[in-house]
Parts: structure tokens; sequence; C-alpha cells
């Protein structure tokens, strides 16, 4: 099985009219043209390069990676001697991968890498994740190349950026005991070590995914007498240099053949990337960013594989003479299940040709000039990228919990059983709306876009395209949701008091939510009738949630607050 070629919604976000664009501003006008001989001539020879790689991950996915996904959950990782070993399974998914040449797949090409934009990139991240959740995050480490590439030295990425296409494996070493979500907090410290001219780092690591890899990232913290994230510095490890030993793996509820570790550096040696003091509030920030897209994949990834196996039992049990899927309350369930996939895979990609736009033009500005409309631009999709990336991760992975558990409920007994993987897909779901930051700091990161009338303004552009006649009456009731949406945010802003706004943040973000998801769904059903159904079970559901959101906001007074507090 192929889970590219039997997936025709990822072709279809694949030729989205502004891949074009896109693709012409990363490949800088076909430069590499003649200097490689993989490099495409042009946009329609750089999209059929997307199509058939994707084509390859894809096969692999189907074939190794979901064949193996079971006894992957069943074995996971050990440590060996202070070292992590994968499970079997896990190893050959790694090996597959790497013998295709797919790891890198965004980098330059001088790195050996294929210099793919990051559309085909979450795509094949959202087709790893199907397959096997747990091991999308071994895979969607090679953002931390993308962060050495952006920030590191030459002498750094010639020396470290080739071998992720050779199978070099990574991590980003953040968390420590004291220091989850608040990573200003983090303590591991960094000294300079003159004889060697290296940093050597000292302290403890927790809850680092692939915590053994070959290539780390580490904060930490190299001004001495700071205590905030002013006096934090991002430095690069090498596995091959020695100095770090991994006291456990943690045993996980869910995602268990992705080794979660407990790290101890010993005069680690290491170097720094970039300029001190700006390793959280530049680089970790840039490199969440990544993240935070990459468990949105792995979310839509998840959701995918829920509501195939949801229909599929659905299809197959029958009951009182007929199969399940006949009945309402099921076939009710299917259809908002299909919905609710499409819609966060359709922000997704919005996200993803967002963040595409903007990177490119920065690239693009290390070369030349950018013209005053250029930079404009740039501006522009880097504003919606910022806005739209939180949202994606929350919503992302909110439905994926949402979706595997009705994908159990339609299986009835049998969901609770090992013996479907449904099982197996609603453990692993349950860390995507933790990791990478809680659904709770995606809202306070997605709030801003809600307060500075960004999100309305982009409601507004989503409004003014044409739409079908047949479709007239899901843009009226978007059209009416939006002024639903503005009333409740000026209402809250009309309190004037941040714990208030703070208070109202999610309500106002979800509705948010909804209405963008909406438009894009009553989008992609211009191009293709066949996403009218989703957009109409979509719409008129979210139509619902957003009043009752909206109801509750009306109904507030500054007094109510003191009834939450009570529990302090």
């Amino acid at each position: 099985m192929n889970f590219y070629a039997d997936n025709k919604d990822l072709k279809f976000h694949l030729h989205h009219p502004l891949m074009r664009k896109i693709v012409e501003l990363k490949e800088k006008g076909f430069a590499d043209r003649g200097k490689y001989d993989y490099a495409p001539l042009d946009a329609d020879d750089a999209l059929d390069s997307y199509d058939k790689t994707l084509e390859v991950v894809g096969n692999i996915c189907g074939s190794i990676l979901a064949a193996n996904a079971e006894s992957v959950d069943h074995e996971g990782p050990q440590v060996v001697d202070g070292r992590v070993k994968y499970a079997a399974g896990t190893q050959a998914n790694h090996d597959a991968l790497t013998q295709a040449g797919v790891y890198g797949m965004s980098l330059p090409r001088e790195y050996g890498g294929l210099n793919f934009c990051m559309v085909p990139y979450v795509m094949s991240a959202e087709l790893v994740a199907r397959a096997d959740a747990g091991f999308v995050n071994i895979w969607g480490l090679q953002d931390c190349a993308e962060t050495i590439h952006e920030f590191a030295s030459k002498e750094i990425k010639d020396e470290f950026l080739p071998r992720i296409n050779k199978g070099a494996t990574c991590s980003m070493d953040l968390t420590e005991p004291d220091a989850g979500s608040d990573l200003q907090a983090v303590m591991l410290k960094a000294t300079w070590d003159e004889p060697s001219q290296r940093w050597l780092l000292n302290g403890v690591k927790r809850f680092i995914t692939n915590g053994d890899a070959d290539i780390k990232l580490v904060l930490a913290r190299s001004e001495e007498g700071t205590t905030d994230g002013r006096g934090l510095s991002y430095f690069v490890y090498d596995k091959k240099d020695g100095g770090v030993r991994v006291r456990r793996i943690e045993n996980k509820l869910g995602i268990k053949g992705s080794p979660t570790c407990e790290l101890v550096f010993t005069n680690a040696p290491s170097r720094l990337v970039g300029d001190r003091r700006l390793g959280l509030i530049r680089y970790v920030m840039s490199l969440m960013n990544g993240a935070r897209l990459g468990v949105g994949a792995q979310g839509v990834g998840i959701c995918e594989m829920a509501y195939r196996e949801a229909l599929k039992y659905a299809n197959e049990r029958v009951q009182f003479g007929k199969a399940i899927i006949r009945f309402p309350a099921v076939f009710e369930m299917l259809a908002l299940m299909k919905a609710k996939l499409q819609a966060a895979r359709a922000l997704l990609y919005e996200t993803s040709r967002f963040v595409d736009v903007y990177k490119a033009y920065s690239l693009l500005a290390e070369d030349r000039k950018l013209t005053p409309e250029e930079r404009s631009e740039q501006k522009e999709y880097q504003k919606l990228a910022d806005f739209y990336t939180p949202l994606t991760k929350l919503f992302a992975s909110e439905y994926s919990n949402q979706l595997t558990y009705d994908a159990i409920q339609i299986h009835g007994g049998s969901g609770f059983m090992k013996d479907y993987p449904i099982e197996r897909a609603y453990r692993d779901a349950r860390i995507t709306t933790i990791y990478e930051g809680t659904s709770q700091l995606q809202v306070v990161a997605a709030i801003r876009g809600v307060s500075t009338g960004a999100a309305l303004a982009q409601m507004r552009r989503y409004a003014a395209a044409p739409v079908k006649p047949e479709h007239e009456h899901l843009r009226q009731a978007l059209d009416e949701m939006t002024a639903t949406y503005a009333n409740a945010v000026a209402q809250v802003a009309a309190l004037a008091e941040a714990e208030i706004t703070d208070f109202h943040a999610r309500r106002l973000v979800e509705m948010a939510g909804h209405i963008i998801m909406g438009y894009l769904l009553l989008t992609d059903a211009q191009r293709d009738d066949e996403y009218s159904r989703s957009a109409e079970v979509f719409i008129k559901r979210a139509k619902s949630w957003n009043a009752e959101r909206a109801s509750y906001i009306a109904d507030f007074k500054k007094e109510d607050l003191a009834a939450y507090k009570s529990e302090e």
C-alpha cells in the first residue's frame, strides 16, 4: 500500500495555485539547473520531483513503517551501557528512509539535500505519522538541520549538514527537570574551555525526544550569574565527542518507539550556534515554530489513520442485520470526523505555504536586496505564519485526540483491545496537545492575531473571493460567524483587563480557527466539488460551536471570574 498514492487530498494541496510561486522563489530562478543533475529545470519539473519523492515516502510508509508499528510499540527502545538501542522496527524504518535519500529533503543541494520547500516536507511528516506516530518524532527532528543552516557558522554547516542525508539523527535538548514550558529556567551550564577552544556542557536534560541522537542542539546557560532567558545560548553537540550519557528512557503512555530520555552532560564539548545570549530569544523560538508545524503534521496523520480505521470497521461490522455505517449515530460521527480531518489538513498546508513564502524571501535576501514590494509581502506572510502556526498546532493536535476517541467509540469494545491499531493511535495522540507547547500555550501565542485584528483581516480576505452559487449559503453562514466573532472580541476588549482577556483567550482563538478552517474548506470546494460535503458539515457545526462561545462571553461579568479562583 502507498500512503501517498491512496490519498488524493495530498496531491490536491501539493498543486495549490500558490505552489508555482513558492517553487520559483525557493529555486531562485532555478539557479542550480546544470549544477546538479537532479535540480529541476522549471516549476513543472520541481512539482513533478515533489510528487515522485512523495510516492517513494508513501510507499515506505505503507509497506514498511505501518507494518512495523505494532512490534515497535510492543518492543520499544532500550538503554544499553548508557546508549539507546532502537527497537528493531525503528531501526528498519530509519534505514529504509535513509537508503531512499529522503532525509534532509529541505536542505540545499550543496549539503546533499533536495532543496524542497516546506509543503512536501510537511506532507512527508504527515505520511510518516499516519504509519507510525512515534517514528515521526525521529523523522521530524531533522528540523534541527534547518536551524543549523539558518543560524550557524559556515564551518559548522559544512561539518554537520551533509551528515543528515546520510542518516545522522538529531535532537533538540531544551527541557530540564525544573524547566518545562518555562524555558527561561534552564540551568544546564555552558563554560568556555580555553585549551580545547570548545564550550563544555554540564547538567541534566529531561524528556528529550530521540535523546541519544548523533547531532544535538542544546539550550544552555552561558552567562554566569543570570537566571532568565537573556543568559541562554544555543550549542551544537556531536555524539562522537562523548560526554553525554543516557540515564534512562521514560516509560510512556504512547509514542513508545520514540526514545524520550533523561541525559547527563559531563564536560560535553560543543560549539556555539550564532551569537551568545540569543539561544532562547531567537534560535529556540525559530526551531519551535518548525517543531509546532511538525506536530501539526503528526496530528493530521493520526487523524487520517483514525478516520480510515473507523470507516473500515463501520463498513465491516454488522449489527441488527446491517453494517453499522448505515446507522445515523455512526454516519454522523464519520462525516464530522472527515470534515475535521480535511479542515485541519487545509489549515496545515495553508500555514506551510505562508512559511514557505516568507522563508524563501529571507533566503533570497541573502543574495540581493529585496524590492519594497517583496519586503512588504515577506512581512505579511511572516505575520500570517506567526498566527497560523500555533493555530495549526492547537487544532491538529486537539482533533487527533477527538478523532481517535471517536474511532474507538465506533469500534465499540473491540477498539479497547490491542487487537486493533486504533488503540495505539489513541495513546499516541494524547501527547500531541502537550509537547512542543501545550494547547494552552498555543492559545497564548495565537491570541495576538485576535487582539491585533490580523485574524479578522484574513477572514475578510477569504470572504472577498468568489464562490459558486450553490455555496453562497455557506459563505453567508461564515459572514454571520465573522460578525459574531468580531462582536465577541469587542466585548472582551471593552472589559479592559488582561486577566479577563486571558480567561477568554481560548474561546476567541477557537472561534477564529473555526471560521478560518471553514473558509479554507469553502475555498477548496471551489477547486474541487468533493470538498463541498466537508465544507457543509464543518461550517454548520462550527456555527453552533461559535454561538456557544459567544453566548458565554456575552453573559460574562467581571465578578464571574471569582468563582473559578475559588480553587486556588
